[in-house]
């Protein structure tokens, strides 16, 4: 009789799994590279951003994609236009709710994109800046 351990997880909870792996992966590189995380996870009605940071004073909103299989494309081709009008209008909510206007105010949208192998091995990490136009 199989016991709990021998029965694998749905496939949303790997896919919700991978996407923690991968958001952590890309807050230890980003880090690495002098940002600092401000927030993780920011959720508005607009949609979801997964981590915001500061690159000195621009305000980099960054948008995680983690994949183990290049079966649904690549990291980098899985922003679709309007995820990128979600992420554009997030990140404007943000901005409005937490920081002080200001015209000089410098933002962009990132993406770190991570592929992994077997055993959830970090394969590549590709950090993108300003993916999104306004």
């Amino acid at each position: 009789m199989p016991t709990r351990d021998d029965v694998p997880p749905p496939r949303n909870a790997r896919r919700v799994d991978v996407g923690r792996i991968g958001e952590r992966i890309a807050r230890h590189h980003l880090e690495g590279k002098g940002y600092r995380i401000v927030d993780a996870n920011y959720q508005c009605r607009w949609g979801e951003v997964d981590l915001i940071a500061l690159d000195g004073s621009v305000w980099v909103f960054v948008e995680v994609r983690a994949r183990r299989s290049a079966a649904y494309g690549s990291p980098e081709e899985s922003v679709t236009p309007a995820k990128a009008r979600r992420l554009m209008l997030t990140a404007q909510d943000f901005l409005q709710r937490h920081v002080e206007a200001s015209a000089n105010l410098e933002w962009r949208i990132d993406l770190v994109a991570i592929r992994l192998g077997p055993g959830r091995r970090v394969l590549s990490v590709n950090h993108l800046e300003n993916v999104v136009e306004a």
